[in-house]
């Protein structure tokens, strides 16, 4: 099942012809291949809210809304709750893992992150999100810990697969607006 995103079409549109892949790769993965409608946008609106670019994650708010009313309140909500949580999770467990050092690996993070174990959607699609935000970061962690979640709570490789790219095309996307 696909939803209509025509927020995201008139912005897509805005695109300049140097970027018609990017265009083209939207239009695409907005269909999911093994992704629930849901899924898609929330990793999509996930990746706008991390890469801060209003004008994308508005349009996206604005179709999830429209497609998907009785769960939009819900999925905006994990999108937003995703990527802030990411944000300060990516720049910690990246700096733990970059420094490599035993002293900093036993330390507790004393970071509150509740809200992965308790999403207002589900475990699954706010883990889908968390990965599209640690490919963004490139946070080798938390890439390897959200994919490893997905995959033990049933979720496909090619599902994983398929985040990720949606991520890389809303990154490609946000520069393209700039």
């Amino acid at each position: 099942m696909t939803i209509a995103t025509p927020a995201l079409d008139l912005l897509r549109d805005t695109l300049p012809d140097e970027l018609k892949d990017i265009r083209l790769n939207l239009s695409s993965l907005i269909g999911g291949e093994h992704l629930q409608p849901q899924q898609t946008l929330g990793i999509a609106l996930a990746a706008a809210e991390f890469l801060k670019c209003r004008v994308l994650a508005a349009s996206l708010q604005s179709d999830i809304r429209a497609g998907l009313a009785s769960m939009a309140p819900a999925i905006i909500s994990d999108a937003i709750a995703a990527a802030g949580l990411m944000a300060m999770n990516t720049v910690y467990y990246r700096f733990r893992h970059m420094i490599g050092k035993e002293s900093y690996e036993s330390r507790p993070a004393r970071l509150r992150m509740s809200r992965l174990a308790q999403p207002t959607t589900s475990k699954i699609d706010f883990e889908f999100m968390s990965l599209g935000c640690a490919a963004l970061a490139g946070c080798e962690a938390c890439i390897k810990n959200h994919e490893a979640s997905l995959v033990h709570l049933g979720a496909s490789e090619d599902a994983c697969h398929d985040a990720v790219r949606i991520a890389a095309v809303i990154s490609a996307t946000a520069c393209g607006l700039q």
